[in-house]
């Protein structure tokens, strides 16, 4: 009898261990808290790639990006580069496939800055858009160039 309780009490112990350590290697790492300047660093590490003024504003002349204004709208109201479409950052995930269906497409995202927009194209290469850019400097490095607005 006292054999049987031992063979027990060792499977209920392997059980348990088997349980505890299958928990342990099923639950993710906590990720380290990040400011917004590190989340857009982790981006552009990432592979986001950043276009200048100079030739954004080429790319813009020639016809061929879309250009995303993922500012506010009372921004974007205030000025933006021409023919911008204007999808605010925060509903990006929820509107872009709508307005840009086109996965190939070339698009050159801008935001006041060029923080948000560094994020954008993070967002948007995670969703299968494959040539999303961020606009260096963003609309402020545009206004200050001197270049086209509307």
């Amino acid at each position: 009898m006292k054999k049987s309780w031992r063979m027990q009490w060792i499977w209920v112990v392997v059980v348990a261990l088997a349980f505890g350590l299958s928990a342990c290697a099923t639950q993710q790492k906590q990720a380290e808290p990040m400011t917004a300047k590190e989340m857009v660093q982790a981006a552009k590490e990432a592979g986001v790639k950043e276009i200048t003024v100079e030739q954004a504003k080429k790319d813009i002349e020639s016809g061929n990006p879309v250009v995303l204004d993922v500012r506010e709208p009372d921004e974007f109201k205030k000025g933006h580069v021409p023919k911008a479409v204007n999808i605010p950052r925060g509903l990006l995930e929820f509107q872009v496939e709508k307005a840009i269906p086109d996965k190939n497409a070339y698009i050159i995202a801008y935001c006041k800055t060029g923080g948000r927009s560094c994020l954008a194209a993070e967002t948007l290469m995670k969703m299968g858009y494959k040539n999303a850019l961020s606009l260096a400097g963003g609309w402020e490095a545009w206004f200050k160039a001197g270049y086209p607005i509307e």
